[in-house]
């Protein structure tokens, strides 16, 4: 009761708004982060604001919200449906004797309708190959069941989960890292050279500059620092030299490293 008379409320400053499509934009934007970073507090009320939405403006204002809202639906029902499709996998590879399941990256991925959701003109980033493999699996399984259709890969967008390891051969320490999509691309190029410069980084990897660099000051922080940078401070120089911090220690197996604001 007390979440529908607060949307009531909201819904009483909306009728004084004259600008009514720039707050469906902004308020796209938000609902959009909520969904696909499970962040909502409640899907009933995110459901019950665009009711009242609808009720105040008519379909048309929130076909998209709700396109949104199915869009996450069908996703959840298609990511069901490629697990069972892996199980059954591995399944018969093991009766062949050809289990190759480890190793192996595991994906899981919104299906997003092209125009409902925010679109973003962002170059692809270059991907590890491994995970290359795991979207290429993922393709054919879908475009089996949906013939004509295309998948746009929004590497801007997603999270990862990475296992390290730190510390000497003698005593060696593992933690599971909760990163972006670009932080991961990055971490793993230096499981082939514990040194890499900015320039190096930006080649292998194809993120944008400003992106790249927010992305890779949130892993020097001093709570987070899994690379060090060559460079005092906050800014990264052009010539700057990331190093693997193999020192790196935390009392939480689990680490989310999260974004830090570039905001000078």
């Amino acid at each position: 009761a007390r979440v529908d008379e607060e949307l009531n409320k909201v819904i009483l400053i909306f009728r004084y708004l004259q600008d009514k499509d720039v707050f469906e934009s902004f308020y796209k934007q938000h609902l959009a982060k909520r969904l696909l970073n499970q962040r909502s507090v409640s899907e009933e009320a995110e459901r019950a604001m665009v009711s009242l939405l609808k009720a105040e403006c008519g379909y048309q204002f929130t076909s998209k919200l709700e396109g949104m809202f199915n869009d996450m639906r069908i996703s959840r029902d298609t990511r069901e449906s490629y697990r069972n499709f892996k199980l059954m996998q591995q399944q018969q590879a093991i009766v062949l004797g050809e289990s190759k399941s480890s190793g192996m990256v595991d994906i899981e991925v919104d299906v997003l309708t092209t125009g409902y959701w925010p679109s973003q003109a962002v170059p692809q980033c270059i991907l590890p190959d491994s995970v290359k493999s795991a979207i290429e699996r993922f393709n054919k399984f879908y475009l089996q069941k949906h013939t004509g259709r295309k998948l746009s890969w929004q590497t801007s967008t997603g999270s990862a989960e990475l296992r390290a390891t730190f510390g000497e051969e003698s005593k060696l320490r593992r933690h599971d890292f909760c990163v972006s999509t670009y932080q991961m691309c990055a971490l793993v190029l230096f499981n082939d050279s514990p040194t890499k410069t900015l320039a190096q980084i930006r080649e292998a990897t194809n993120i944008p500059d400003a992106e790249l660099r927010r992305h890779l000051i949130s892993l020097c922080t001093p709570k987070h620092r899994v690379l060090r940078k060559s460079s005092r401070g906050k800014i990264i120089a052009s010539d700057e030299t990331f190093t693997f911090n193999k020192d790196f220690t935390s009392k939480l197996k689990r680490v989310k490293i999260p974004l830090v604001s570039m905001k000078e």
